[in-house]
């Protein structure tokens, strides 16, 4: 049974200056990690991921090692102050009751058990960010294993409106986070498939459902500075909900954004 949410509960793309890509807006550094109505059943999904399929959903470059560390100590200390959560310096109990070992060997591992959000790491490497590690419990439509060590670019090639224009401005973008003042923005795709581990190769597109879809996913992806390794966190909190769950108003911007099929 797929962990749904029982309503979306942020839809910037209803607001259609929010609709130029890359959409993105100041985020208050207390809103950063979210817990929602259907942290229960993606937690469990996360645990049977990792146990089952680690190597589908992380990977962590050697040089990368400093920043994961740095990450996991960052989303300790929020979970300090998050409802529901008793951290210790060995173990974590999160609000469904389970209990998580801290372990400093396998950061991002850790993490991906922690919080409903997924991480990934992006360092500067000349002129542009590169993917250097990623705990991805919920992949949209793209594979862990093929954009690792890529660049920004590179990683977006088969996004359609991911031109080179769009691209420089994701890189001024990144060049200009401040530690002090994360940012965000969500997307919206329609989907027949309530499935939130849905990795795709480039070379396979991802299905059109027919009809709206069943089923509404967004991410709500941000983008924090870490003030020591100076890597960019992307961060990704994923909402699936049945079509009929959206408001009036997401609706219908969503049947702008998403037109059926």
């Amino acid at each position: 049974m797929a962990a749904l949410q029982s309503r979306l509960p942020f839809a910037p793309w209803t607001d259609p200056r929010r609709r130029r890509l890359p959409g993105i807006q100041p985020l208050d550094p207390a809103d950063w990690l979210l817990l929602d109505d259907a942290f229960a059943g993606q937690m469990a999904e996360r645990d049977r991921l990792i146990a089952a399929v680690p190597e589908a959903v992380h990977a962590l470059l050697p040089e990368a090692r400093g920043a994961a560390a740095e990450l996991l100590a960052r989303v300790l200390d929020e979970l300090r102050r998050l409802p529901g959560y008793t951290v210790s310096a060995a173990v974590v109990t999160r609000p469904d009751g389970v209990s998580v070992p801290v372990d400093p060997e396998r950061p991002l591992l850790t993490l991906g058990r922690l919080v409903q959000e997924d991480f990934c790491l992006l360092e500067r490497r000349g002129s542009v960010h590169v993917l250097t590690g990623a705990i991805l419990c919920f992949p949209a439509g793209w594979s862990l294993a093929e954009k690792l060590g890529r660049p920004l670019p590179s990683i977006h090639a088969p996004v359609a409106d991911y031109d080179a224009d769009l691209a420089a401005r994701v890189q001024r973008l990144f060049d200009a986070i401040r530690p002090e003042r994360p940012l965000w923005r969500a997307n919206v795709l329609a989907y027949a498939d309530p499935a939130l581990f849905a990795p795709r190769s480039e070379c396979d597109p991802r299905p059109t459902p027919s009809g709206h879809g069943a089923f509404v996913r967004s991410e709500r992806q941000c983008l924090v500075r870490l003030p020591r390794s100076d890597a960019v966190v992307f961060s990704i909190h994923t909402v699936v909900v049945r079509h009929a769950a959206l408001t009036a108003e997401q609706s219908a911007a969503f049947a702008t954004l998403c037109p059926p099929a």
